[in-house]
């Protein structure tokens, strides 16, 4: 190691660069060129003391000069130059060897710079032997080689991490594909609705076919009875002309008090009519009520009641009936009672009109069964609506029920589906980044093989040139 001073008025400036080589053969360290083992830069001034970088000394404008000894303990015939004094502030400089045998030996240069004259980039410092090889040394390398092996390390993780997780991946798509699986083999449930409705339809039927039954029933003995009604009417007819014409004599001298039982007869007629009246309009307002109903309910039961009591006309033929009996009987009455009719016909009278009284009891009677019957109708009617809205009630919440486990079994179904495809998108992915790695790493591999095999080349090359030289000595 050499120092050279050099007095610039301002301050001392000492510079000291030093390259020491042990060895008498030239070493390669990663790559090309001699191994470096100190290099140090060293700048003093008077007024302030401090190491820099080389590049320091030219830009302090305190250094009017400065002299740079260079100290090489290395082989004979061996020297460094560098390419650009320039360019050390960024990086350290990059120097090569000329061709000639090695020797040891020390070899010494120096060079000075005025203060107003800066050494600029192209400025060579040269120590040139026009013997020997050469060779390159690129600093960096090993930082540029380490930070490789950084990143190849990185990756390796890197590529382990996406291993462990293609694996997660891939148990979770068997796990998907598992549950996919017994999705599809569950039967799917299939709703009951039409055979419930079907169930609960057919008592509501028979109900039906029940109420028209009766009143099929209702309407053949309303026939009847209107066939009976006409019958009486004939008989009576024909029985009181006879009877009339046979009795007549007795008629007369009752004929006070058979025209106040006329009178008695024909008030309660009225009151009758006037009743039949009040329950046919009533009859009809509620049969049109329930009509209303039926018609507004959910289900519909249809029930034709075409039972029309025609009382009225049946009334108004025996009112007319009577009111030609009467007059007739009046006639037949003044004839007889001017022949001096016994009071036989009288008492023949009483009995007939006590068997109408009878017989329009026995209609007031069968009026009352009808009423009673209508209502127990209209009740089975109105039972068999509730019942009816019931089981439609309870079958549409069965059917909103099953539609909303269906709909929800569905969206779970599109999640599921939504995912496997999401992974299995992911695991596409992974694998051609997998692949794209492999191959970056397969190409990593081979330009190390090939760096070995070209270091393992210029060895072997170095080797050779040994022995020839050593041959040749």
């Amino acid at each position: 190691m050499r120092e050279r001073g050099y007095n610039t008025g301002e301050g001392q400036v000492t510079i000291e660069w030093a390259f020491i080589s042990a060895n008498k053969t030239p070493r390669y360290a990663e790559g090309a060129g001699p191994r470096v083992s100190q290099v140090s830069y060293l700048y003093r001034t008077g007024h302030r003391s401090s190491v820099s970088r080389f590049s320091g000394l030219f830009r302090d404008s305190q250094a009017r000069s400065c002299t740079m000894s260079i100290t090489y303990y290395g082989p004979r015939r061996t020297s460094f130059s560098s390419r650009s004094l320039g360019s050390l502030p960024n990086r350290s400089s990059l120097y090569r060897a000329s061709s000639g045998s090695f020797q040891p030996g020390l070899y010494r240069g120096s060079f000075s710079a005025l203060s107003n004259s800066p050494l600029s980039t192209s400025t060579p410092f040269l120590l040139l032997p026009p013997s020997l090889p050469a060779l390159e040394i690129d600093p960096k390398l090993h930082q540029i080689r380490t930070a490789e092996k950084e990143q190849i390390k990185g990756l390796n993780n890197q590529f382990a991490s996406f291993i462990d997780k293609v694996r997660k991946l891939e148990q979770q798509n068997k796990v998907l594909e598992t549950q996919l699986k017994l999705l599809k083999g569950k039967d799917q449930y299939k709703s009951n609705v039409g055979h419930i409705m079907t169930a609960h339809s057919q008592p509501l039927k028979q109900q039906i076919d029940m109420l028209n039954q009766d009143k099929v029933k209702l309407q053949h003995e309303l026939d009847q009875t209107q066939t009976f009604l006409e019958e009486l009417k004939s008989q009576n007819k024909t029985g009181i002309q006879r009877r009339i014409l046979l009795s007549a004599v007795l008629f007369w001298q009752d004929l006070d008090d058979i025209y106040l039982q006329k009178v008695d007869v024909e008030s309660k007629l009225e009151s009758i009519t006037n009743e039949i009246k009040y329950l046919k309009q009533l009859f009809e307002e509620e049969i049109k009520e329930l009509q209303s109903q039926i018609q507004n309910a959910m289900v519909t039961v249809e029930m034709d009641n075409n039972r029309e009591l025609e009382m009225k006309n049946i009334i108004d033929e025996v009112k007319e009936q009577y009111k030609t009996m009467i007059a007739k009987s009046r006639d037949e009455t003044e004839q007889w009672y001017k022949n001096k009719v016994t009071g036989s016909l009288i008492s023949l009278i009483k009995g007939q009109i006590a068997e109408l009284t009878r017989y329009a009891q026995h209609v007031n009677g069968e009026i009352e069964a009808l009423k009673n019957q209508r209502a127990n109708l209209e009740n089975a009617v109105t039972s068999a609506e509730e019942q009816g809205d019931q089981a439609v009630q309870s079958a549409k919440s069965t059917v909103q029920d099953l539609e909303e486990a269906l709909k929800q079994a569905k969206q779970d179904m599109a999640t599921k589906m939504r995912e496997y495809q999401e992974l299995m998108n992911l695991k596409l992915a992974l694998d051609i980044e997998i692949a794209t790695y492999r191959k970056l790493l397969e190409g990593e591999e081979n330009r190390i093989t090939q760096r070995k095999e070209q270091l393992q080349h210029q060895v072997w090359k170095s080797i050779l040139c040994r022995r020839q030289r050593s041959s040749e000595a």
